[in-house]
């Protein structure tokens, strides 16, 4: 059931994430950003925009772990 919760927190984070910080995230760091060519913008644009939606993926697998974990921990019906 934790893996469960686990994967539950992730997709629910990793949207969140996608929806509301990582687009704005990748634009702020490419307007701090001088290029020379604009394949560059849009290769950087991408990367961040990635790297900020996996954070969000592995921050809210930890998350669902951890609460994934108390639910376990308070189940005392004595089932292996």
């Amino acid at each position: 059931m934790r893996y469960v919760i686990a994967m539950v927190g992730a997709v629910v984070a990793a949207l969140l994430v996608t929806m509301f910080v990582s687009s704005p995230l990748a634009t702020w760091v490419v307007d701090q950003q001088t290029f020379d060519n604009p394949d560059d913008v849009g290769s950087m644009h991408a990367l961040v925009f990635m790297a900020t939606n996996l954070a969000g993926l592995v921050v809210g697998w930890g998350i669902g772990w951890l609460i994934g974990g108390r639910i376990e921990g308070a189940d005392t019906t004595g089932t292996p």
